[in-house]
């Protein structure tokens, strides 16, 4: 009898252990990348996975003077080195170069997922504390590096989004819009950031963008969702997942576009003004789904998130169901790929790098944590067309890629993307913790 409970019990022991292995399995992609790019991604059907594929490169940084690679016809080398975390950018009328040297605030420990998330956010390069500072670069003689670092402001909390308007500089800390008195040339703020409106923080996506409107009338804030799909309720959600419109002088703000995962980079399209923004989408629906996008949005435009994506496809894991927004929900314009993690987004509005960059946008792509093979580490670009949207048929163009070494190991990360005053591109690295500077040969 004893010798038929062991052999019963090993039994169990061996199935439980391989269901284990079975459950921990990646899941790898089927389909080339391209075929989930442009404006009509394939969208197969979801490989829902309760615990996530994970394939993060592991943050090595630059070594023996390594670089990125530019892609033929451009060059790259670094503007400023030795920065803190530098994540997003923002270009000044006099040419000074702000960035955002930033992290995710303290996040509680309060589960198995919030370990994992801790693990994966060290061995991917984010493990650091905010430095919670935007600093200021200027290369006043003009050879195309930055001889001057000078910390702007400090002291604030896990900032990304800046803007000038009216006088202010505006910030976008994790739980606030800020604004100080500022004039162009200054190279220290003293004055105590005044708050205009306050936005949801804690949770995911802590990253709040700004995008101020040419008319100098509202601001835009990007403000990413708690959650991967509202998994703590949909009125965790207030006010995430959005693009709000913000009135600084009465300190109001509206819901501009909805039912977007983590709305980040925003941009107006020179041709149309257009607001264009990239997005982050969905996870743990499979290494082929959903891809990240860049969009139009227009007031009022709702693109599916939690309930549907890529327009009217849905994620039934999502409940209770919303079938009423199924017909309104938004299909986005152009996909960059799954997990690419794009993020930064600049138009080629005053870029100089050659006829092949000069109507289209870049989009800077932090990499994949959750799709085997990696996807994103580089920095793409979309070519536009005269009407203001990507050329049909068109495919993301390499523009700088190296990130990831020959061991796969990310040397750096590349996030937000802006030109400088001679049409040059500038890339934040916050995992090699430069600012690289693009330029034609």
């Amino acid at each position: 009898m004893r010798k038929h409970i062991l052999i019963i019990l090993a039994i169990v022991i061996v199935a439980g252990a391989g269901a284990l292995w079975w459950a921990f399995q990646p899941d790898p992609a089927r389909l080339p990348i391209a075929a989930v790019q442009g404006e009509r991604p394939k969208i197969t059907p979801p490989r829902a996975q309760t615990i996530p594929t994970i394939a993060v490169a592991d943050a090595v940084g630059w070594k023996n003077g390594a670089t990125p690679v530019a892609a033929e016809g451009l060059q790259v080398a670094a503007f400023a080195r030795g920065l803190n975390h530098p994540r997003w950018l923002y270009r000044l009328p006099n040419g000074d170069i702000l960035v955002a040297e930033t992290n995710s605030p303290p996040r509680a420990t309060t589960g198995i997922a919030d370990v994992v998330m801790g693990y994966l956010m060290t061995k991917g390069g984010a493990g650091v504390a905010s430095p919670n500072r935007i600093t200021l670069l200027r290369d006043a003689n003009g050879d195309g590096v930055a001889e001057a670092h000078t910390v702007l402001i400090a002291g604030l909390n896990s900032p990304t989004g800046m803007a000038l308007m009216g006088g202010y500089l505006y910030i976008a800390d994790t739980d606030a819009l800020l604004r100080v008195p500022f004039t162009v040339g200054q190279t220290k703020i003293t004055a105590k950031p005044e708050k205009v409106i306050a936005l949801s923080g804690g949770g995911n996506h802590w990253a709040r963008t700004l995008l101020a409107d040419p008319e100098g009338k509202y601001l835009y804030v990007g403000v990413g969702s708690a959650t991967n799909i509202a998994d703590n309720g949909i009125a965790a959600e207030k006010y995430r997942a959005n693009i709000l419109q913000v009135d600084p002088q009465a300190k109001t703000f509206r819901v501009y576009g909805a039912g977007l995962r983590n709305p980040q980079g925003m941009a107006f399209e020179p041709k149309s003004g257009a607001l264009w923004v990239a997005v982050n989408e969905r996870d743990m629906l499979g290494s082929d789904i959903v891809p990240d996008y860049i969009t139009r949005v227009g007031i009022g435009d709702n693109f599916g998130w939690p309930w549907y994506y890529w327009g009217g496809h849905q994620d039934f894991r999502v409940q209770p169901e919303n079938p009423a927004l199924q017909e309104y929900s938004k299909r986005p314009d152009f996909a960059m790929g799954p997990h690419v993690a794009a993020l930064g987004l600049a138009f080629a509005t005053d870029a100089k790098l050659g006829a092949k960059y000069a109507n289209g946008a870049f989009v800077g792509e932090h990499g994949s944590w959750n799709r085997v093979p990696v996807s994103g580490y580089k920095v793409a670009y979309v070519p536009f067309g005269d009407l203001g949207f990507p050329v049909k048929g068109a495919k993301p163009v390499d523009v700088l890629t190296g990130f990831l070494n020959a061991k796969g190991e990310a040397q750096g990360r590349p996030v937000g993307v802006i030109t400088d005053a001679t049409g040059a591109l500038l890339v934040a690295d916050d995992v090699g913790n430069t600012i690289w500077r693009v330029r034609a040969k």
